[in-house]
C-alpha cells in the first residue's frame, strides 16, 4: 500500500510586508535582510484570518486539484504551532469548514517541521490500510507570535498555508520518512505559552519567539543534510536520483548549504523564500504546490522534502510524484498529471 499525493493547495494572505516597511521599525535595511536571508517580502494575515481559515483555503484547493469533495476525506492532520486555540484542534475547524463530515481530525506541533511530522503521520494511516484518503495541512500565522521589535526574528517570518491530499495507491508516493528530535537544544528556539510555568516567562519574552540565530543555523544545516541523506538511502536512491529538493523555506543560505552538502545542483532546489519568508509548517506544502503550478513536476520524479524547527525537531522524506487527481474517484485519464489542467 502506498500513500500518493493526489492533490495540492496553498493560500497566502493578501497583505505584503516588505523589508523597507520593517526597516521603519527596527534598525535594518533591505540589503541587510536579503544578504543574510534571501527574503524580500512576506505575507501577513488580516485580523479576521487564522490558521484555520488559511488552512481551509489551502485544503479546498487540494480537494479541487484531486477532484473530490470534503465528504470523501477520512482524516485531517494539521501541522501548526499557531493554532486558533489550545483546543479544539485547528484541524477540527478545517474539517467543519470543508464539509469533511466523515473525517477524524487532530493537530501536530513540531514547529517548522510540523508538516513533515503531519505528512509522515498521514502516510502511516494509509499504509496501514486504516484510511484511504488523508488531508495533510500546514498552516501558520507566525506574525502573531513575532516580536516586531526584535530584529533577529521579525525579518524572517510570514503567514500562509499549504495542503496535500494523500490517497492509497499500489506504488509510488511516499518512499521514505526520517523524523528526528533533540529536546536538549530546546532553548535555542522556543515560544512560551499560557500554560508554561510562570517561573519561565519573562516580561521581555512574553509569548513571542525567542531564537539564537547562529546556533539554529548551524544545527539546521547539519540536521537537514543528515536526515536527507538517510531518507534518500531508505528509499533505495542516491542524491543523483533526486529531481527536485523542496526544503523548509527558512533562509536562502541554509538551503544553499544543504544543497551543497548533498551535492545537488542549485536548479534542483526549489525556493520561494524571497516572496514569503519563513511560513513554518506551511512552507513545504506551499512550495510543493508552486512547483506543480510552474509545471516543474513530472510523473516519476523523485522529490526530496526536508524540514527543521523548534523542539528541536527535523525530518525528511522522498516522494515519487504520481500526478494529481484522485484515482479512486475517477478514471486515470482524468488525472491532472504533471501540470495544472
Amino acid at each position: 500500500m502506498a500513500a500518493r499525493i493526489v492533490g495540492v493547495g496553498k493560500y497566502l494572505p493578501e497583505r505584503i510586508l516588505t523589508n523597507e516597511e520593517i526597516s521603519r521599525t527596527v534598525e535594518t535595511s533591505d540589503d541587510w535582510i536579503v544578504e543574510r536571508t534571501g527574503i524580500r517580502e512576506r505575507r501577513i494575515a488580516a485580523d479576521h484570518e487564522t490558521s484555520a481559515t488559511l488552512g481551509t483555503e489551502a485544503a479546498l484547493m487540494a480537494l479541487r486539484t484531486a477532484g473530490i469533495d470534503g465528504s470523501s476525506v477520512d482524516l485531517i492532520v494539521c501541522g501548526t504551532s499557531t493554532p486558533d486555540s489550545i483546543f479544539p484542534a485547528t484541524a477540527s475547524l478545517i474539517q467543519d469548514a470543508i464539509g469533511a463530515r466523515n473525517a477524524a481530525a487532530f493537530d501536530v506541533n513540531a514547529a517548522c517541521a510540523g508538516f513533515m511530522a503531519a505528512l509522515a503521520t498521514g502516510a502511516q494511516f494509509i499504509e496501514s490500510g486504516l484510511y484511504e484518503r488523508v488531508l495533510v495541512v500546514g498552516s501558520e500565522v507566525m506574525s502573531r507570535i513575532t516580536n516586531w521589535h526584535d530584529r533577529s526574528t521579525c525579518v524572517l517570518f510570514g503567514d500562509g498555508a499549504g495542503a496535500v491530499l494523500l490517497e492509497k495507491g499500489e506504488s509510488g508516493g511516499a518512499l521514505s520518512f526520517v523524523l528526528k528530535s533533540d529536546g536538549s537544544a530546546a532553548n535555542i528556539l522556543y515560544v512560551r505559552g499560557p500554560t508554561s510555568s510562570p517561573l519561565t516567562i519573562s516580561e521581555a519574552e512574553g509569548y513571542f519567539m525567542v531564537m539564537d540565530g547562529r546556533e539554529v543555523f548551524k544545527v539546521a544545516v547539519r540536521a537537514m543534510e543528515e536526515a536527507s541523506r538517510q531518507a534518500i538511502a531508505r528509499s533505495g536512491l542516491t542524491a543523483g536520483d533526486i529531481h527536485h529538493a523542496i526544503p523548509h523555506q527558512a533562509n536562502a543560505r541554509i538551503m544553499a548549504s544543504v544543497a551543497k552538502g548533498l551535492g545537488l545542483p542549485a536548479d534542483r532546489m526549489f525556493s520561494n523564500v524571497e516572496r514569503y519568508g519563513n511560513t513554518s509548517s506551511a512552507s513545504i506544502p506551499v512550495a510543493l504546490c508552486e512547483a506543480w503550478e510552474e509545471e516543474r513536476l513530472n510523473i516519476g520524479d523523485h522529490i526530496l522534502l526536508a524540514g527543521f524547527g523548534g523542539g528541536l525537531a527535523w525530518g525528511a522524506s522522498v516522494i515519487e510524484w504520481t500526478g494529481l487527481g484522485s484515482v479512486l474517484a475517477q478514471p486515470a485519464s482524468a488525472s491532472f498529471g504533471a501540470s495544472q489542467a
